[in-house]
C-alpha cells in the first residue's frame, strides 16, 4: 500500500486548504448567521410530541407511592411511562450498572427521573410533570466527599500506583511538607442543552437525532431499553452546540426516555431539557479532595511523594473509574516522582452522577502537585518557577510513577522559551517592587506547565472507522465516527482527505456522523478525535489510491512509481490529467472509488492490578504564564495578562488549534475562579442557571492574551501528519491563574507563607487566604 510521507511536511501545492494551513471552520458562516441547525431547529415531523420528566425531590429515599392521575389528565398529555413500562433493560450505565433510565423503587439524587410524560407541547409536558404526588421514605444521604471518605462509601474499589519506597524516602528527606485542597466541580454549560428527536421507523425501530459525543452508545442503549437488536436503531449527529464531555454518556438518558415515549405512542418525540433541568439532572466535572505528603532537599528536588486524590462520583459509577484513574496518572503533571505512591478513591454520594469533562480527571490530579510546587518554593524562599524547572521530567528522569517512559522531552525547552518571551524574570522584579509600594493591591505571577497523556485509558476505545466516497465529478464525501461540537474536527478530517488526493478542500465534504454509515464508533473524547478519525480517513484514502495507481499504471502503460497526485491533477509518466477527468475515466473502467478505513492506536496497555503500563501513545505539552492583581480588602481580582506557548506538533490547522487553546484556557480559568457549584446540606443543587452559576465572560478574559504554537516540534509518533492533540490539554493552563492568585496573596508575607486556596478561588476565598496570611504574620510577630 502506498503511504503518504508522514515523516515530512505536506508539500506546498496550489491545491487550496490542505492540512497544515489555517482554514475557517466548515460551519463558521452558519454559526454566525444562525443557519446552523441543531436538534431544536429541525423541522417538526407530523404528530410530534414533547417530553418532560418528573424527578425526585429527595437525595436518597424509597418511593412508597406515586399518584400520576393528575399528570395523565392534564390537557395535551398523550402518554406517561414509568419503570414498569420499560420493555427491555432498565439500566443504562455506560460501563457498569447503576443508572436506571427511570428510578425503580429507590431514588439516589435530587433530580433523578422517576416518570416521563409525552404531550402535544413542550409547556404542557413540563406543567403536567409537576402534578405528580409522590410519597417517600427518606434514607440516609451522603452528599460530600468528606462524608463518603469517612463512611468508606465508594462506587468502585480504590486503586494505588506505587513506585519504590516512598515512606522511606519521605522519612529520610531533609524537608517534608503536607497539604490538602478541595478542587471544585464544574458545570458543562454548553450552549445547546441536552436534546434529541426520536422517530419510530416502519420496521418497529427508532431513528434518533441526538446531540451526543457518543452516537454508538446512544444507539446501543436505546436498543437495549426497547429490547431491540442494535441494527433497528440508527443515530445521527450533525453537530452539537458544545459538549465538553457532558454529552459523552449523559445524552443517553434523554434519548432513551424519548424512545420509550415514542415506542408507546408510535409518534415522534422531542426531548429538550431546559437549562435548570439540565443542570439538576446531568452530571458535572468531579469535585476532588486531594492531599499530599512531599519530601524534598534544600534545593527543592522531590525525593518522595505520597499523594491522594478522591473524586465525588455521585450515585453511580458512570465513567468515574477511568476519570479517577486519569487523575492518578496526572497527579505528577510534569514532574518526576522517583519514590511515589498515588492513591485514588471513587467516592459515592447521593448527588447526580458526575461524568466526563474536558480533561477527564487530569486537571484535578494536576492541582495537587502544583500546590505542592508553590508550597515547596515558599518553604525554601525560592521562585516557584525554579522549583518547577528543577523537577521536570528530562532524559535520565523520564519514567512516570506508573512506569511509562516519556520519549519526547518538550517541556524543558518550552518553559525556557516561554520564560524568555513572557519576560518572566523582569516582571517578577517589577511585581515585587509594586507589591512593596502598594498596601492594598497586590500582584501575582505564575508560570505552570502541562503534560497530558493522549489516548483513551480504556484500550478498546482507541479505534475509529471512516468511509470515503469519490463521485464521478471528482467531489468527495467523507463519513467518520467522530462528532462535531464546534472544535473543528470535521474541517481537519476534510483537510486530511484533501491532502491525501492533493485536491482543493472545497471538493471535500464531511457529512453527519451516522451509525448506519460507521458502526461501533468510539466517543469523540480524550482529545483523540483528529488522531483517530484522521488516520481512519487517511487509511480509506490510501486504499482508494492503491486501486487508482494500479489502474493508472495499467491503463497508461507505465509503472506505479510514475503515478502521483498533485495540484488537482494526476501525473502519470509524462502526462498530466485533471483530477475530474481521471476520476471519470477510472469510473468508466470500473475502478472502485470508495473505501472504508480503520485505525487502532498502537503501543498502549495498562494493568490496573499492578498500577503499571503504557496507557498513552504520547503526551501533549504546553505552559501558561499569568499575571493577576488582587484587592486585599475585598478579595476581588483581575487577570491582567496571560502568555501561552503550546506544542501541537505539526498542526493540521493552526488557527483552529489556537482557538482551541484560547477557549480551553478561559474554560480552565473559569473552573478555578468563578464557576461554583453550590449544594444544600440535603444535596439539592442551588446554582441552576447563569444568575447563580458564573461562567467567565469576555470581561473576565485577560486584556493581554498571547498564544503561540511551539515551532519545529513534530510528533515522534506516527499520528496524522505528526500532529498532536489540542482538545483538552489547554484547559489546564488555567492553573497558572490560580497559582498567580496564591502568589499575590503570598506577597503579603514576603513570600514566606503559602495560604491554602481551595477552588473555585472566588473573591470570598481569596479574601479568606488574605486573612489567613495576616493571621500568620501576627503569629510570627507574637512568637518573635
Amino acid at each position: 500500500m502506498r503511504k503518504l510521507p508522514l515523516n515530512t511536511p505536506t508539500p506546498a501545492h496550489s491545491a487550496r486548504g490542505l492540512a497544515g494551513h489555517s482554514v475557517k471552520h466548515e460551519s463558521a458562516w452558519k454559526h454566525v448567521s444562525g443557519q446552523a441547525r441543531y436538534i431544536d431547529d429541525l423541522p417538526m415531523p407530523e404528530g410530534l410530541l414533547h417530553a418532560a420528566v418528573g424527578h425526585s425531590e429527595q437525595a436518597h429515599a424509597r418511593i412508597l407511592s406515586m399518584d400520576l392521575s393528575a399528570v395523565r389528565e392534564y390537557p395535551g398529555v398523550v402518554a406517561v411511562v414509568t419503570a414498569s413500562d420499560v420493555p427491555g433493560d432498565i439500566d443504562i450505565g455506560p460501563v457498569l450498572p447503576g443508572d436506571p433510565v427511570l428510578a425503580d423503587g429507590v431514588v439516589e439524587h435530587i433530580g433523578q427521573p422517576i416518570f416521563a410524560v409525552a404531550a402535544t407541547s413542550h409547556e404542557a409536558a413540563r406543567k403536567a410533570a409537576r402534578l405528580a404526588k409522590v410519597e417517600y421514605e427518606a434514607l440516609d444521604a451522603v452528599v460530600s466527599v468528606d462524608q463518603a471518605l469517612e463512611k468508606q462509601l465508594f462506587v468502585r474499589p480504590s486503586q494505588t500506583q506505587l513506585r519504590g519506597e516512598p515512606d522511606k524516602a519521605l522519612a529520610e528527606a531533609p524537608n517534608r511538607l503536607k497539604g490538602q485542597q478541595y478542587v471544585g466541580g464544574q458545570e458543562h454549560f454548553y450552549l445547546e442543552s441536552q436534546a434529541c428527536l426520536v422517530e419510530p421507523t416502519e420496521d418497529g425501530g427508532m431513528f434518533v437525532h441526538t446531540s451526543t459525543q457518543n452516537p454508538t452508545e446512544v444507539q446501543k442503549l436505546v436498543a437495549e431499553v426497547l429490547g431491540l437488536p442494535i441494527h433497528e436503531v440508527h443515530t445521527e449527529v450533525r453537530r452539537m452546540g458544545g459538549g465538553f464531555g457532558g454529552k459523552e454518556t449523559q445524552a443517553a438518558a434523554p434519548a432513551c426516555i424519548a424512545a420509550l415515549l415514542a415506542n408507546v405512542t408510535r409518534r415522534p418525540v422531542k426531548y429538550r431539557l431546559s437549562r435548570p433541568d439540565d443542570m439538576v439532572q446531568t452530571g458535572k466535572r468531579h469535585d476532588f479532595f486531594n492531599t499530599y505528603d512531599i519530601g524534598f532537599d534544600d534545593d527543592g528536588l522531590i525525593h518522595g511523594a505520597d499523594l491522594m486524590v478522591a473524586g465525588r462520583c455521585g450515585y453511580s459509577p458512570d465513567l468515574s473509574d477511568a476519570i479517577v484513574d486519569r487523575a492518578m496518572f496526572h497527579a505528577d503533571n510534569a514532574y518526576y516522582l522517583d519514590q511515589a505512591r498515588v492513591t485514588g478513591h471513587r467516592c459515592k454520594t447521593h448527588t447526580v452522577s458526575n461524568t466526563a469533562f474536558r480533561g477527564f480527571g487530569g486537571p484535578q490530579g494536576m492541582m495537587v502537585i502544583e500546590q505542592a510546587m508553590d508550597d515547596i518554593a515558599r518553604h525554601l524562599g525560592k521562585d516557584p518557577l525554579d522549583i518547577r524547572k528543577l523537577n521536570l521530567y528530562r532524559p535520565g528522569r523520564d519514567t512516570t510513577h506508573y512506569d511509562q517512559t516519556i520519549e519526547q522531552h518538550v517541556l524543558p525547552e518550552l518553559l525556557e522559551k516561554l520564560e524568555a518571551s513572557s519576560d518572566y524574570r523582569k516582571r517578577r522584579e517589577e511585581i515585587a517592587e509594586f507589591n512593596r509600594s502598594n498596601p492594598v493591591l497586590k500582584r501575582g505571577l505564575a508560570l505552570t506547565p502541562v503534560k497530558f497523556g493522549i489516548s483513551f485509558t480504556a484500550k478498546h476505545l482507541n479505534q475509529a472507522g471512516a468511509l470515503v466516497h469519490i463521485y464521478t465529478d471528482g467531489s468527495i464525501q467523507v463519513n467518520h465516527g467522530g462528532t462535531e461540537m464546534g472544535q473543528g474536527l470535521y474541517i481537519k478530517v476534510a483537510q486530511v482527505v484533501a491532502s491525501a488526493f492533493q485536491v482543493d478542500l472545497d471538493r471535500v465534504k464531511v457529512s453527519a456522523t451516522r451509525t448506519d454509515k460507521i458502526a461501533n464508533t468510539s466517543p469523540t473524547a480524550a482529545s483523540s478525535g483528529s488522531d483517530l478519525n484522521g488516520m481512519a480517513a487517511l487509511d480509506a484514502c490510501e486504499k482508494i489510491m492503491e486501486g487508482m495507481i494500479e489502474f493508472a499504471a495499467r491503463h497508461w502503460s507505465t509503472s506505479p512509481d510514475k503515478v502521483s497526485f498533485s495540484d488537482n491533477q494526476v501525473i502519470i509518466g509524462n502526462q498530466v490529467i485533471p483530477w475530474q477527468t481521471f476520476v471519470q475515466t477510472a469510473y468508466l473502467n470500473r475502478i472502485p472509488l470508495w473505501s472504508s478505513g480503520f485505525y487502532a492506536t498502537p503501543k498502549i496497555h495498562y494493568d490496573a492490578e499492578t498500577g503499571k503500563g503504557h496507557p498513552f501513545l504520547y503526551y501533549s505539552n504546553g505552559a501558561g504564564c499569568s499575571e493577576v492583581v488582587i484587592d486585599t480588602l475585598t478579595g476581588e481580582y483581575r487577570v491582567l495578562r496571560t502568555d501561552i506557548l503550546f506544542d501541537v506538533g505539526r498542526s493540521l490547522n493552526p488557527e483552529i488549534d489556537i482557538g482551541q487553546i484560547e477557549g480551553g484556557f478561559v474554560q480552565g480559568m473559569g473552573w478555578l475562579t468563578t464557576e461554583e457549584l453550590v449544594y444544600s446540606d440535603e444535596g439539592r443543587l442551588l446554582t441552576t442557571g447563569p444568575a447563580t452559576y458564573k461562567i467567565p465572560a469576555v470581561s473576565d478574559c485577560p486584556p493581554d492574551l498571547r498564544v503561540e504554537l511551539l515551532p519545529n516540534s513534530p510528533n515522534r509518533e506516527a499520528t496524522i501528519f505528526h500532529s498532536k492533540a489540542v482538545g483538552e490539554p489547554p484547559l489546564m493552563l488555567g492553573i497558572a491563574v490560580w497559582s498567580a492568585l496564591r502568589d499575590a496573596v503570598s506577597s503579603i508575607t514576603d513570600y514566606r507563607f503559602s495560604a491554602p486556596l481551595d477552588t473555585p478561588a472566588t473573591p470570598e476565598r481569596v479574601l479568606g487566604a488574605v486573612n489567613a496570611s495576616h493571621a500568620w504574620l501576627s503569629e510570627q510577630k507574637e512568637s518573635a
